[in-house]
């Protein structure tokens, strides 16, 4: 079993910046691919962003050069650094942890957390 928590979310106005970040405990976490997603009222939860056991990231296109997730094995640990963010990425975003980035894309997580709220205004 993995336990995810999130912090870092909050209110933050179009254009600013948040750092997310998701400390896991339980299992081995560096055997997991780790990743972020997200889901708006109304809308159904969506992939963002993952990174594997080795480092390699896959990235939602509205997200792309913009969001970028990092890892601290050692700590346990996954940043999702958010920039120039706009009104249409205000969600409650969640971490999530799988076997691979593939399965993740497809949203075939295997643990969730509970999620933050990230509020971005115009």
């Amino acid at each position: 079993q993995v336990q995810l928590v999130e912090s870092g979310g909050g209110l933050v106005q179009a254009g600013g910046s948040l750092r997310l970040s998701c400390a896991a405990s339980g299992r081995t976490f560096s055997n997991y691919a780790v990743g972020w997603f997200r889901q708006a009222p109304g809308k159904e939860r969506e992939f963002v962003v993952a990174i594997s056991w080795s480092g390699g990231t896959s990235y939602a296109d509205s997200v792309k050069g913009r969001f970028t997730i990092s890892r601290d094995n050692a700590k346990n640990t996954v940043y999702l650094q958010m920039n120039s963010l706009k009104p249409e990425d205000t969600a409650v975003y969640y971490c999530a942890a799988g076997a691979s980035i593939v399965l993740m894309t497809n949203l075939r997580v295997t643990y969730w957390g509970q999620g933050t709220q990230v509020t971005v205004s115009s």
